[in-house]
């Protein structure tokens, strides 16, 4: 049982660890979260049998960098946005364009005729 919870907060600590380093890194908190968890219950297991692993600490040790990096990134990122109007521009354009092309195609009614419904 203490194998399994110490082998649980080192994957998810692993885990926060690299979605921590990535843009999304809002979504490290669940994993983290969930190797604090599994390293304490882990720690409180290995606490009764008297043998604490320094495992159980090195997972501790990536959380809270997981923790920390989330942290700085979620206070000291700025979400940018550039040029909108020229986004807004090409978007109404290719709407105009897709108009056009549809009012050009012809169906005669003989074709709409032969399609069963």
């Amino acid at each position: 049982m203490k194998k399994t919870f110490t082998i649980l907060a080192v994957i998810a600590s692993v885990f926060a660890i690299i979605l921590a380093v990535l843009p999304a890194s809002n979504l490290a908190i669940i994993p983290s979260v969930l190797a604090l968890v599994f390293g304490l219950v882990a720690f409180y297991l290995s606490k009764k049998t008297g043998q604490v692993k320094k495992i159980i600490q090195f997972s501790f040790l990536l959380t809270i960098m997981a923790l920390a990096l989330t942290t700085y990134k979620a206070v000291f990122t700025e979400t940018k946005l550039e040029n909108t109007k020229e986004l807004e521009a090409t978007e109404t354009k290719s709407e105009e364009e897709a108009i056009e092309e549809l009012e050009e195609i012809d169906f005669e009614e003989s074709e709409l005729e032969d399609v069963e419904i």
